[in-house]
């Protein structure tokens, strides 16, 4: 199942609700930008350390400062009760927001090369629930690669759980818009700064060889609390 877009009302919603998140965060203090679990070349052949680098040191860390410059702006008009310049905010804090939560579950979302973390489950709570809905894990990947591949732009493919229908399903998010409708569990970053050094316009070979560093042990922590 592939849910693409939100409703205007659930979007107005989201932004509202995201907007005041970020000015909760600001008064507690700066963003910064988490270090990765793992060496910046623990995830090749499948990833590259110039990839890796780039994508964490360059293009995080652009997400995370934008959204610090966007909650101070924020604050200072909040502070004169500028609620049309708050509103004209919304798309920073969404970029920026949205980059820099998504790329912070996307660094625990990998694993480096061989290590156990990357062997699909075969049983527990994830492991049934992939069965039930997608029927194997091949199917599960076969179904997120066809949605993330068809994405037009840039943007993110997910495997999140459904919380009101208690099912995981494969959903798209546009460029750096978070994942708001499910639980994440499993997001793939199809923005070109992820792959292009490594695979240049062959999407569908960067598709392929991300599961062999794909998290699967955080997949599983993620599911359970979700749960």
């Amino acid at each position: 199942m592939m849910l693409t877009r939100f409703s205007a009302v659930a979007r107005t919603s989201a932004m509202a609700a995201s907007t005041r998140a970020f000015a909760a965060s600001a008064a507690r203090g700066k963003h910064t930008l988490p270090p990765l679990p793992y060496a910046y070349d623990a995830l090749e052949p499948s990833i590259s350390k110039e990839i890796m680098t780039l994508h964490h040191d360059k293009h995080h860390q652009a997400y995370v400062t934008g959204l610090n410059a966007a909650e101070e702006k924020l604050a200072g008009l909040q502070s004169s009760e500028d609620v049309k310049g708050q509103i004209s905010l919304q798309a920073a804090l969404k970029f920026n927001g949205g980059g820099h939560l998504n790329h912070s579950l996307f660094w625990v979302n990998l694993a480096p090369t061989g290590s156990a973390q990357t062997k699909p489950p075969t049983s527990g709570a994830l492991a049934q629930q992939i069965q039930k809905d997608f029927g194997s894990v091949d199917n599960l990947i076969a179904e997120v690669n066809a949605a993330t591949l068809g994405i037009q732009g840039s943007g993110w493919g997910w495997l999140g759980y459904n919380k009101k229908s208690k099912v995981l399903e494969v959903v798209t998010t546009a460029n750096q818009d978070p994942l708001l409708t499910h639980a994440p569990i499993i997001g793939i970053d199809i923005w070109e700064h992820a792959f292009y050094i490594d695979y240049k316009n062959v999407k569908a070979d960067y598709l392929k060889n991300i599961w062999a560093v794909i998290n699967w042990e955080e997949a599983a922590k993620r599911f359970d609390a979700a749960v």
